[in-house]
């Protein structure tokens, strides 16, 4: 394939093109569908072509906006072979669903995409906590537990009055924003034993949260534990509590759904419009460097430890009210699913490396694949195979994009 260099209009306007295109096709064949009777074969197959229609359309639009600032497009063998790459994941899924929906036409609904987003909403915001941790190349094996912590902490005290086996029996009816601030500040008490952990002692990351892990397991469970609870499994939660998790918006959209992209959001402009975020970037990317130039590593660290567990105290919160109870086991293996999505998505265990765009796309990645695969009836033990193979290739393909830098 020779090089070719196509101006960034045209490469713009060719997208806005494919996107009209898209979208047109998509809203004409979705108002014939009732005439042709394919409701039961091909769903909302038409309006899911419309709105990636229009999500083409507006990619073009934003490249056409910022045209003369990024200079001409590039096409060789070379940007094709990194292309592939760097979306081999991406490419692979989009096969899958592909295959799962002839298999199943019922997965082409707005419903299940719907559910998805659900299903991802909390999984994003533990996944942005971790992602500060393995951008200065360490990682947090204490997430899971801070969202079990959590979890016990808010539901513990939001229990109806009539409920037979109340956690504390002589609790009167306290404002829900109060046990959730409390949930959250044990998070972050941990968030900043982490900190210190790493910061001030140089500990291994890895060593310093995998102790933590244990003692908040510890904690948990001894609170979990105390009379009259002794263990059970925490129910009987307040509706003003559970309707954070349960709430639909319009009848369709779960509450949950805003509440991520907001979050999303602010971490994004954290990263990238913030002396904080760039020193996350260049501690990761070369600490002795960031600490010539004067980054406060100390500072730094603490604040990103702190941060994580705040996230994970929300993200601990939000699940509790979805599923509207608790026990001590929340919350296990949730730092795996975390890390592996980050990893998925881009973020580089050699630290320095990760775009917020790229943790939603591998939370996407693995609910879809999750989801997916059950639609099918696929036997959850392929489907931890599936996952570990997707693991196994991302990380692969990260370490092969280090060594060639």
């Amino acid at each position: 394939m020779q090089e070719h260099n196509i101006h960034r209009r045209t490469y713009s306007v060719a997208f806005i093109i494919i996107g009209v295109i898209l979208f047109a096709f998509g809203i004409a064949f979705g108002l014939a569908v009732p005439a042709l009777k394919l409701e039961k074969v091909i769903f909302d197959m038409p309006w899911i072509i419309a709105g990636i229609g229009a999500i083409v359309a507006i990619y073009g639009i934003a490249q056409l906006i910022r045209s003369e600032s990024l200079g001409n497009v590039e096409f060789s063998r070379k940007t094709a072979r990194t292309f592939l790459t760097n979306n081999a994941i991406i490419l692979a899924l989009l096969l899958l669903v592909v295959v799962i929906c002839i298999i199943e036409p019922r997965f082409m609904q707005f419903r299940v995409l719907l559910d998805i987003l659900t299903m991802s909403s909390t999984k994003l915001i533990i996944a942005l906590g971790i992602c500060f941790t393995l951008l200065i190349a360490g990682t947090d094996l204490s997430a899971g537990r801070m969202v079990g912590l959590a979890a016990v902490i808010s539901c513990s005290m939001l229990q109806t009055p009539d409920y037979g086996n109340r956690f504390y029996p002589n609790l009167p009816q306290i404002p829900v924003p109060i046990p959730i601030i409390l949930a959250i500040l044990a998070c972050m008490v941990f968030g900043v034993l982490n900190g210190f952990l790493v910061a001030k002692y140089d500990m291994h990351p890895f060593i310093a949260t995998l102790a933590t892990q244990v003692i908040i397991y510890g904690v948990t469970s001894l609170y979990f534990d105390m009379p009259p609870n002794n263990s059970q499994p925490i129910g009987g939660i307040r509706p003003d509590f559970s309707k954070l998790g349960l709430t639909k918006l319009f009848d369709r959209f779960s509450v949950l759904i805003p509440i991520a992209l907001f979050i999303t959001a602010i971490i994004w402009f954290v990263l990238n419009k913030t002396v904080f975020g760039k020193n996350v970037y260049a501690i990761g990317g070369n600490r002795e460097a960031a600490v010539v130039s004067g980054v406060n590593v100390f500072k730094t660290i603490m604040g990103i430890f702190i941060l994580a567990s705040l996230l994970y105290g929300i993200g601990g919160v939000l699940e509790a009210a979805r599923t509207a109870g608790a026990t001590n086991q929340y919350g296990m293996g949730y730092e795996l699913d975390a890390i592996a999505a980050c990893v998925v998505g881009g973020v580089s265990l050699n630290g320095g490396v990760g775009k917020v765009g790229g943790i939603i796309s591998g939370v996407l990645i693995f609910t879809v694949i999750q989801y997916g695969l059950q639609f099918i009836n696929v036997s959850p033990m392929w489907q931890q195979v599936f996952k570990g193979v997707i693991i196994a290739v991302a990380v692969a393909i990260d370490l092969s994009k280090y060594r060639k830098k």
